[in-house]
């Protein structure tokens, strides 16, 4: 099973944290950097990410409904629900962390990847991504005050100033630099139908790189990446020197693991057979499975600084286990899915369900 480099890069950091944690005026430099670094983070995801696209994409509601749905209502049920494994199973504060993981916005671009492997609907994954990541930056903080409360550090008036001023401000003021770039290039007399932004742009026969995000793709993904490594640093390096750690034993992160990986198993067999049951396509199914069984780390580190300030190392934890372990079982469930579509024995869909699979308007390249 493969295993996501940037997982390793992760555990080194945590290794680093705990051998090395920031102290005194370093803790406050690294702690200064890591704000920093949020809101660049949040800019970055305002700058990427289509809305155009993602409303476009209402046009199959249905199933984003069905996505949407999974993600922000069944997951934190499931989150919910095993409130009764404490202190069985789970500590306290590795429930907390179970819990803010199923508040967490989907996957964008795993989703769309295995989505692709597996032959699904991939203009569907593209827009239920983006619909669910835009959605996040609200709904994630809002049930993370009613369902977390004071195992968030204490949701209070200073933390939502906090969220706006970390999340909510960078990631709109990165949408609003998105479409000044539109209304430039519409200005150069750009077709309406053509991407300006965060795609390679056509004119006549030469082709353009649209945007500052995409002509420095790999730097700042680098800059993206790194700045969720300094996140991690500073998390765990003050969970180390408050002693959050030694509340965590071998025995009780096996337990964690057996509930995130049974946690994993109801969702991936649930948007499965429930999206089966809904009347969806084969293709669409795919989407449904991929991208509503899914938790984006990338999204969630960033708000779990925010939310839980020095518990954070702990919040952290359960979502970085549940990232590696959708990336195996989705990696095999994916091929597996694309072996289906070439057996003979898989025939065409019936018409009523194939009619499911509706164009949204977008484009996967």
């Amino acid at each position: 099973m493969p295993v996501d480099p940037y997982i390793l890069l992760l555990l080194g950091t945590v290794g680093l944290a705990a051998l090395v944690p920031a102290r005194g005026t370093a803790a406050s430099v690294t702690s200064g950097a890591s704000t920093a670094a949020i809101a660049f983070l949040f800019f970055l995801y305002g700058a990427r990410l289509s809305t155009r696209e993602a409303l476009e994409g209402l046009r199959h509601w249905r199933l984003h409904v069905t996505v949407l749905a999974c993600t922000f209502v069944i997951f934190p049920l499931l989150g919910l629900a095993a409130r009764g494994l404490v202190p069985v199973f789970l500590t306290h504060n590795l429930y907390t962390g179970l819990l803010f993981l199923t508040l967490v916005p989907s996957t964008i671009q795993s989703s769309i990847a295995f989505t692709s492997i597996a032959r699904g609907n991939v203009p569907a994954a593209i827009c239920a991504g983006s619909f669910s990541s835009l959605v996040g930056i609200v709904i994630t903080p809002l049930l993370a005050a009613a369902l977390l409360g004071d195992s968030g550090g204490g949701f209070s008036a200073d933390s939502l100033v906090q969220i706006v001023l970390q999340l909510l401000v960078p990631f709109l003021a990165g949408q609003a630099l998105r479409r000044c770039g539109v209304r430039r290039g519409r200005a150069m007399g750009v077709p309406p139908g053509v991407k300006l932004w965060g795609s390679v742009e056509q004119f006549g026969g030469g082709r353009r790189e649209g945007g500052f995000v995409t002509r420095h793709k790999k730097v700042l993904g680098l800059v993206d990446r790194g700045s969720i490594l300094l996140v991690v640093y500073t998390a765990f390096s003050e969970g180390m020197v408050r002693g959050i750690w030694h509340q965590v034993s071998p025995l009780r992160l096996g337990g964690l693991l057996v509930v995130e990986a049974a946690m994993l198993a109801v969702m991936l067999a649930l948007t499965w057979y429930g999206g089966r049951a809904l009347g969806f396509g084969r293709e669409d199914r795919i989407a449904i499975q991929f991208a509503g069984s899914k938790k984006s780390l990338a999204s969630g580190l960033p708000m779990a600084s925010v939310l839980f300030g020095a518990q954070a190392s702990l919040a952290v934890l359960p979502l970085m286990l549940f990232h590696q372990m959708q990336l195996m079982v989705c990696a095999v469930i994916a091929k597996r899915r694309a072996h289906d579509a070439d057996s003979p024995a898989v025939g065409p869909e019936p018409a009523a369900a194939s009619r499911t699979a509706v164009r949204t308007g977008t484009r996967s390249g």
